[in-house]
């Protein structure tokens, strides 16, 4: 059954909420039900928690500046692994154990979103964060396409920068600049 589309809206599911089994069924169950009321999904997810958590069991530093995780070449690997290897996964799971809605895609997908390194300060100097971006440009166009097919975009906080980096992107960041592209009604 595919619902009478209507308006767009953006839901960011953070990481923290996500460490409970039981939330995150909750939350799936949920966003079908935003689905067959005839609204338009998209959600962007988090996952620092889990990201810590498999930086720990590899025996890798987890360290943050100016409240950002610091993300060397090897971290973004992991958070690469994490969100789209297991965090998404398991949210698209959820939500397709309800019927084939979800379909799981990063920002680099289709080149969705781009990203530049992002600077940051700590007392009044600038400290190197690594792989960290802002997005930049937002080319929704896959996203539509998704939604317009009836489909659920579960999207995970990963950009491409036009100098062919990956940059680790805060989920708060990457849901509120997708949303703006989308012309989403809420986030």
């Amino acid at each position: 059954m595919r619902p009478v589309v209507s308006e767009c809206i953006v839901v960011k599911f953070g990481g923290h909420a996500m460490v409970d089994a039981g939330l995150h069924r909750t939350f799936a169950a949920d966003v079908v039900e935003l689905w067959r009321a005839g609204l338009r999904p998209v959600v962007v997810h988090g996952g620092g928690p889990q990201i810590s958590a498999m930086l720990d069991r590899l025996g890798l530093e987890t360290r943050f500046e100016a409240g950002l995780r610091v993300t060397t070449a090897e971290t973004m690997d992991v958070v690469r692994m994490v969100l789209t290897g297991r965090v998404q996964r398991e949210l698209v799971g959820h939500i397709n154990a309800h019927g084939p809605y979800a379909v799981g895609m990063t920002g680099e997908d289709a080149h969705t979103m781009t990203a530049v390194r992002r600077p940051a300060w700590v007392d009044g100097r600038p400290v190197d964060i690594g792989l960290v971006g802002d997005v930049v440009d937002v080319n929704p166009g896959m996203v539509r396409t998704l939604l317009e097919r009836g489909h659920i975009p579960v999207v995970s906080p990963v950009a491409r920068g036009a100098d062919g980096q990956v940059y680790n992107v805060n989920a708060d960041l990457a849901a509120s600049a997708l949303a703006v592209a989308l012309d989403a009604e809420r986030l």
